[in-house]
């Protein structure tokens, strides 16, 4: 079948780690047929939504993941997104008004038959960090204001909190701040932007020493492994974008349950794919804008993520 990815431009992947390229060789291995294009490749023409996509091939020596030259690409032409057998949004955040009107536009595609994975209005309505709150019989105390003076008195209660924007990704903005309030006001003033943006806290969670688990959700079905993104040196972000170290393990009882009780939730919405975050037994964040860690799971423990995500995908398409 043929399959398009939205994706950022492909020169700027990183294949030995990233998710998107796992889904890619995958799909080729199966003799599925790969297009790509960008957000901004993506035209409403009155009657149709259109992607300006290149056919592309995955070339060169697989087991080489830091090969330079590792796509063939076609010259770009317009093509209905309809007309793709699935339409697979893995573009990165910023979750920007772009990134909206990119949702608009594929749920416009949507209407007109086009599968589009994982669904635009699902991405729309999620909010990775506030979709927590639907389940919080699994979050750690947690307040969202743009007030000053509320976030100044969780910190009193808590002592030890993190506060980080809401749109923020791969840690960027994260910040810690213990019991001496040192330089409170300053970063809440930062990323409120004096209180014309929500801010995010939360109780600090001490288990972060052990991890920031990724745990995937896949066709409404948890992968067994989840990545622990343990914080190296004075860092308290385990992001792997901040130098986190990522060490792949079997998911906790805990995990389970969690993942387990969202995963039918989420699937039943649109969401193909989905990245929950953990620290010790509590949920942080519901990732469902292009979810990673493919690689280091299928690196560290055999296990195929990107099968099962193909796997999903053409049972979704039927």
């Amino acid at each position: 079948m043929d399959i398009l990815f939205i994706a950022d431009p492909l020169d700027h992947f990183k294949i030995y780690k990233d998710s998107t390229y796992a889904m890619m060789a995958e799909a080729a291995r199966r003799g599925h047929t790969l297009y790509t294009c960008e957000p901004k490749h993506l035209a409403w023409t009155g009657a149709d939504v259109e992607a300006n996509a290149r056919r592309f091939a995955i070339v060169g020596d697989e087991s080489d993941g830091h090969r330079e030259t590792w796509y063939a690409a076609d010259d770009a032409a317009p093509r209905s997104l309809k007309s793709f057998a699935a339409v697979v949004m893995r573009k990165d955040p910023p979750f920007d008004m772009e990134y909206v009107t990119s949702t608009w536009l594929l749920e416009l595609a949507e209407r007109g038959g086009a599968r589009i994975f994982n669904k635009p209005q699902a991405i729309r309505d999620h909010s990775e960090k506030l979709a927590i709150g639907e389940f919080p019989q699994f979050v750690a105390p947690t307040l969202v204001t743009r007030d000053a003076a509320r976030l100044r008195a969780f910190h009193a209660e808590h002592g030890d909190v993190i506060l980080k924007p809401l749109d923020g990704m791969g840690g960027m903005g994260v910040f810690r701040v213990k019991a001496d309030g040192m330089n409170l006001g300053s970063i809440i003033e930062m990323l409120s932007h004096d209180g014309a943006r929500s801010v995010m806290a939360q109780k600090f969670i001490p288990e972060i020493k052990q991890g920031d688990k990724r745990i995937l959700l896949i066709g409404g079905q948890p992968v067994p492994y989840s990545l622990a993104r343990i914080p190296q040196g004075n860092e308290v972000r385990g992001n792997l974008a901040a130098g986190g170290l990522g060490v792949a393990q079997p998911l906790t009882e805990h995990d389970r349950k969690i993942a387990e009780t969202l995963a039918p939730v989420l699937a039943e919405r649109g969401l193909l794919l989905v990245g929950l975050d953990a620290i010790g037994d509590w949920l942080t964040e519901v990732n469902v804008t292009s979810p990673t860690c493919f690689r280091e799971i299928m690196d560290q423990t055999g296990f195929d993520v990107a099968g099962m995500f193909i796997d999903a995908l053409e049972r979704a398409v039927g």
